[in-house]
Formats: C-alpha cells, structure tokens, sequence
C-alpha cells in the first residue's frame, strides 16, 4: 500500500484513532493473515465464526505491523471502524485514486477468470511493475485486498471481479473503476442466483457499463451474449476469438498429444504463430483475451507472441498437468466447476488421451438451482461422448452425472460412484494402469485429496 499516517486512515475510513500519541505511518501492506504481516504493514482484524482476528493484533505487531484497523480496541495503535470490509473498500479506492499512472485491468466471465488473470499479468509483467496475485481474490475481501498491494512503483494493476448476484460488479468497480474490462463468457455458475444466462449476462455486463469512454472492453466474439455487450459501454470494443469479426483472432488452431493448442494469432494487419505451453483447447480463449489487452495498452505485435508461448500456470489446481513416473498423467483441475469449466476440462481430457485409457473424477458442481440435476447428467453424456473410459462421481450431488453417462447410446465405459474422496481415491488407485489419463474436477468440496493422493511421493511432502 501506498504511505499513508494514520490520521489519514481514519478519517478515509471514517474510524476512531486509538493509541497512537505520537503520529504513526503505514508503510507496508495490509494483512487480514497475522503469519504474512510486513514490516510496516496495516494489520486488519476481522471477527469469524470460528477464529477472532482481534486475538492476534498484539501477534502481528510483534511481527511488525505499523498499526491495526479493527472493530474494537485491542490496546495497539490503530484505528477503529464499524465495518472493516467497507473501510478496505474506502482505502483502496483512495490508493487507486492517487496512483496517477496507474492502469487497472478488471476481469470477469462464467468460467476462466482466474486463469486468464493470470495470463495478462505474465505479459503485462514484461511492460511494468504488474500487481496480479494468484488466486481467486474477486470478491468483496480480496478484491479491495488486491487493491492495496499495490504501490507507487506499480503500473499495472490486474483485477479478477466476481459475482453472486446483480450488482456485485458494479460495486466493485466502483472501489477501482477498470479502464481495461475482460468479460471471457456468459456461462452457468452462479445460476441459481441469477436464474437465467441472461440475468448472468446483466451482471457481467457492469463491467463493460463501468469503463470511461476513453477505457478498453475486450468482448468474447465467439460468445453472442458477451459480444452483445458492446452497445452498453463508452469504452471502444476489442472482439477476440475464432470469429471472422474478431479483431484479435485464432485461426488454424491445432492440438498436440498433450493438448497444447498452436493457432496463429491475427491483430491490427500483423499475423505469427502461437504455440501454447499450457493444456486445454478453451486456453485459446484465454490466451486471446491476455493477447488483446496487451496490445491494447503498448505491447508489440511480436513480443504478444512470444510471450503467449511462455505463459503458465500460476494458480493452483487450474489444469495443472503432472506426470507420475509411472506414465500416469494427472490434470489438477480441482479448484472449482461449473459446467462450462467442467466441459472444457472433459474435452482436454478426451484430447489428450492419444489411445491411453481417460479417467474423469468428477465431484459435484454447487449453485445450480433448478439446473442441479440436468446440468451433472449433460456432464456425463458429454464425458461418455468424448469416450472416457472410467466416470467416477464423487459423493451423492454428483450422482446424476453416472445417469448421464450410462444413458449415453454406445458408450460401453464404466460409470462407478464414490460416497466420498476417500472412496474415489481407493477406487482410482485400485485399478491405476501405466500410461492413464486422469482429470480430477469439481467445486470445492476437497476433491483435491484426489489428486494428493495421486501425487509423486517427494511432491507431496
């Protein structure tokens, strides 16, 4: 975070200042994680269900915090608010605000935020001081959190925006408005919520509604409810994909045995080609959307290209391919689902197979509604239409995707149900062959373990 003293802090915030009779400065970062506090940082206390932050303020000065924001006096210097979310959400928009040659870059979509996030952060690293954390921090919490990483040296500041209902992107816009906004796809999750892909589209759609007239929107020209966004912003519309009326474009796309794409990238009258060091044909996408905000804020045409070839993996548990030593090939994609996320990792799967034997472990899929049902059977035609051999559903919400599977005309793989991780492990390493194939996927209900217990012994230390 930017220095601030904080007399400043409380009156941004609109808190009380405890403890400090002489004049106090935050220098350091802040922190809601006592074990992470920085010299100098800011050290926020939130009251949970199970653990009170409150119990580790004299914890983190000790570590070196500055002072502590907090919703009650703890006896260190500090300053006291009502409500510590909107007190973050009050200093970030003070620090953007002041960080003048700051450019923010917001993102969202149904499915690969997190992601492509992470993409525009590895090409926008190569420009300038980038802040674009790991992790999903889209929310109320981390999306201010992010925000305050951020510090005088930084350029770029790289924003994943989520949404569980209308609004939600409107409101975190308004703490740092974008002048670059990434909308990927208008998809299922969160649909119990919105109630329809439409009402998914409106809340997206505030990002695009948010950006200056001189901003950026990067629209998905491949999806017609995202490409449909461009007559409810000011900003000047950069289409990407595979569609003829892409301005930045795929073409030719092509996957390798280990379902790497190579296409050639098409923008502003220049063309080369992109091979993808990363697994899943929706990388494409991805890559396309990092690609055009890129170029849209001074990067050359040949160093996009370049760059797109080493882009990897930051996040965890994101289409992370490993290889066992016993041939066995395991894609961690564990972190979370929905059906869209879900498909795409069930078609990398199926591209990846080269004649080796697939396994789809596949948990269950949260916040569908009245889609529930219908949306983990299509998961298992879709995984018996690829051909997987093995369809594993783990836990009892995921039993439907076995019905899917076994309702599929032709398909002569086995569908086998776990009632927990612990089963899914057992039936997954019961009948382990050299040379398998296997996605573990799922919302995050520790589906994981799966993929930890498949791991290499020495990386799983």
């Amino acid at each position: 975070m930017i220095a601030m003293t904080l007399d400043e802090i409380a009156r941004i915030t609109g808190g009380r200042l405890v403890n400090a009779p002489t004049p106090v400065t935050v220098t350091g970062p802040v922190e809601f994680d006592s074990r992470k506090i920085a010299p100098g940082g800011l050290f926020v206390a939130f009251e949970g269900e199970k653990v009170d932050g409150h119990d580790y303020a004299a914890t983190a000065m000790k570590a070196g915090a500055a002072a502590v924001l907090s919703t009650r006096d703890t006896g260190e210097p500090g300053v006291v608010v009502e409500a510590p979310l909107e007190a973050l959400a009050k200093l970030a928009h003070v620090v953007v605000e002041r960080l003048e040659a700051l450019t923010v870059v917001g993102l969202t979509g149904s499915s690969g935020k997190t992601t492509t996030k992470d993409y525009v952060g590895q090409l926008l690293s190569r420009l300038g001081p980038t802040i674009a954390p790991a992790g999903s921090l889209n929310n109320e919490l981390g999306f201010p959190y992010t925000v305050l990483q951020a510090t005088t040296e930084t350029r770029f500041l790289v924003l994943e925006m989520g949404a569980r209902n209308v609004g939600h992107i409107r409101y975190l816009a308004g703490i740092a408005r974008p002048d670059v906004g990434v909308v990927l796809n208008v998809g299922q999750s969160h649909i119990a919520t919105f109630g329809s892909l439409e009402g998914t589209a409106l809340a997206k759609g505030e990002l695009v509604e948010a950006l200056p007239a001189e901003g950026v929107a990067v629209l998905n020209a491949d999806d017609p409810r995202v490409a449909g966004m461009a007559p409810r912003t000011r900003a000047r519309v950069l289409l990407v994909g595979e569609s003829p009326d892409a301005a930045v474009r795929a073409s030719g796309v092509t996957l390798d045995g280990e379902g790497r794409a190579s296409y050639e990238l098409t923008a502003a009258g220049c063309s080369g080609p992109v091979r993808l060091g990363v697994a899943g044909r929706h990388q494409v996408g991805n890559t396309l959307a990092a690609a055009a905000v890129a170029l849209s804020l001074g990067m050359e045409f040949d160093d996009v290209v370049t760059a797109l070839g080493e882009v990897g993996i930051a996040s965890a548990r994101r289409m992370d391919v490993f290889q066992r030593p016993d041939g066995v090939t395991v894609i961690d994609d564990s972190y979370n689902a929905n059906p869209s996320s879900m498909a795409a990792a069930l078609r990398a799967l199926a591209s990846m197979a080269g004649g080796r034997r697939t396994i789809a472990v596949l948990g269950y899929m949260a916040e569908l509604g009245d889609f529930e049902r219908s949306s983990h059977e299509q998961m298992g035609r879709l995984a018996a239409e690829l051909g997987v051999d093995r369809v594993i559903a783990v836990a009892e919400n995921a039993r439907p995707v076995l019905d899917g599977a076994t309702g599929f005309e032709g398909w002569d793989g086995e569908a086998l149900f776990a009632a927990d991780q612990a089963a899914a492990i057992e039936i997954v390493k019961s009948d382990l062959r050299a040379d398998d194939v296997v996605l573990v996927k799922g919302s995050r209900y520790r589906t994981w373990d799966v993929v930890d217990a498949l791991r290499p012994e020495e990386e799983s230390r």
